[in-house]
């Protein structure tokens, strides 16, 4: 597992959210410029409210390049490959399954039981596909070969990293 959340850290993701970021246990993942660009919550805010997005994506140029391939009609795609291709539903179903034993993780070692979303996952899994930015963190935090439909989410980004990083990260005495 990756340190808990630096202040430096936590401040490039507000930077990139444009608001507080909620709940963050630690960085899921760092984009090779350095900054954040997956964070790791908890599974409830600190409101009490449940938070089924373990892996939540901050970057924004990532963000936005996943928002044109979902315009692009990528998910309904993917939703029928789900249909026709039993290897790639299990395939899906056990990212599913990755996805709920790591957030059982945090919230255990949180202290916090949260029946509400429990066998919920995020990103429409293990039969649907909803959100790809949801794939692509968890493919970014857990590790390509976990989720399939993730790994090509990210084959498609391409290098949004390579001009410089999407937002300064503050210096220690900032």
């Amino acid at each position: 597992m990756t340190p808990p959340a630096e202040p430096a850290d936590v401040a490039a993701v507000a930077a990139q959210l444009g608001r507080e970021p909620r709940a963050i246990h630690e960085i899921g993942h760092r984009c090779p410029c350095g900054n954040p660009d997956v964070v790791t919550t908890l599974p409830r805010l600190p409101s009490g409210t449940p938070f089924p997005t373990t892996y939540y994506l901050t970057c924004p140029r990532a963000a936005s390049r996943i928002g044109t391939l979902e315009g692009s009609g990528l998910m309904k795609e993917m939703q029928d490959r789900l249909g026709e291709d039993p290897e790639l539903a299990a395939a899906y179903r056990a990212a599913h399954e990755a996805y709920l034993a790591a957030r059982d993780e945090l919230g255990a070692g949180a202290g916090q039981d949260v029946p509400e979303i429990e066998g919920i996952s995020a990103g429409g899994m293990p039969d649907r596909v909803k959100c790809l930015h949801v794939l692509a963190g968890q493919s970014l935090a857990q590790g390509r070969g976990v989720n399939p439909l993730g790994d090509e989410v990210l084959d498609l980004l391409g290098e949004w990293w390579a001009s410089g990083p999407c937002v300064e990260r503050p210096g220690p005495d900032d």
